[in-house]
């Protein structure tokens, strides 16, 4: 299966539709299966005396308050169309996580295939029925949370809509400690919920992601701006586009080596085995009528001749001819 990798511009536009514009290039480019933003309008997400979330202080300026660094990333409901029909244009899809009832009805009303959740909104009920009666693809991130309240939110979402549900194991912290990523969870929330999952990024580099495919990711999610330079909150824990690129080869290449869950040999071992497996040779000069002892008969490459398992059948049976050594016995060789 192929994995869906979203390129999570997020606010790393900066608030300038321009940027934006880059910033789908670039995703393009890598080859991202995806693009995604964050639709929100400042007043209704947060009150003016909220405090900025610890990574953010560290980030950006921590006199400013979260209300007006936010402000300055937002783009217009405008721009988000704009974006959509530009990733339409060149052939990448668009997502964007809404973070109100309006923002919800603005991006469905665009014609989004999919919705992604953020953490923050696992556990609001009624925003989750809301997102699932559009019956979009819903992508859930489950940081901060526990089994019981990602359940919980699964019920949910699968009682109010007939969409596809994926949950992404995601930790709230940017950026992330590898050790933190808890990989293996994918698996119970997987069991627990009966959903697909996958794997929301915050660690810096790609070993999470990588591992995270391999253990059965279908979704894989990760953070990404033109330049970590720049001044906004998520820069420096993103990937840059050549970042980004690696990621999305190495996943490609993970997947071609992960196959199929059946064992059996591929065409090229077919043909290399005739090298490699041995067969019965003789190890001295062996006289017509002779029996044979384990003094007479060794294993050697290639096959071809009598089958190495034929080596205690063979023992104590006589001849037909004279047999040189390093010669592979075949059945016409033996008395039977």
């Amino acid at each position: 299966m192929k994995t869906y990798i979203i390129a999570e511009a997020g606010v790393n536009h900066n608030g300038n539709l321009d940027l934006a514009i880059k910033l789908i290039d670039k995703a393009k480019e890598a080859g991202a299966d995806c693009i995604k933003f964050q639709t929100f309008k400042t007043e209704s997400l947060i009150l003016k005396t909220a405090p900025k979330a610890d990574y953010q202080l560290k980030t950006t300026d921590a006199e400013e308050s979260q209300f007006n660094m936010l402000k300055k990333l937002e783009l217009s409901y405008e721009n988000f169309s704009y974006l959509n029909q530009y990733c339409k244009k060149i052939k990448i899809d668009f997502m964007s996580t809404p973070y109100s009832f309006e923002d919800i009805d603005f991006l469905n009303n665009l014609g989004v295939n999919s919705f992604k959740i953020a953490s923050g909104q696992l556990t609001e009920i009624p925003f989750l029925k809301y997102v699932a009666k559009t019956n979009k693809k819903i992508i859930l991130s489950t940081g901060m949370s526990d089994l019981s309240q990602i359940y919980d939110a699964t019920e949910v979402i699968k009682a109010n809509s007939n969409g596809k549900l994926i949950v992404l194991q995601c930790t709230t912290n940017y950026p992330s400690n590898i050790e933190d990523s808890n990989l293996n969870c994918m698996r119970t929330i997987r069991e627990a919920c009966e959903v697909e999952v996958g794997y929301s990024d915050h660690v810096i580099g790609n070993h999470a992601c990588f591992a995270a495919v391999a253990l059965g990711a279908t979704v894989i999610e990760k953070h990404f701006t033109l330049d970590k330079s720049m001044p906004g909150p998520d820069h420096s824990c993103s990937s840059n586009p050549e970042e980004l690129k690696d990621l999305i080869y190495g996943i490609r290449e993970i997947e071609k080596s992960l196959g199929s869950k059946s064992k059996k040999p591929t065409k090229i071992e077919i043909i290399n085995a005739k090298g490699m497996k041995r067969s019965l040779v003789t190890k001295v000069n062996i006289k017509k009528g002779e029996k044979i002892t384990v003094e007479h008969i060794t294993f050697k490459r290639p096959s071809g001749g009598l089958d190495v398992n034929y080596y205690d059948l063979i023992l104590n049976k006589t001849t037909k001819t004279d047999i040189l050594k390093d010669t592979q016995l075949n059945f016409d060789m033996i008395k039977w």
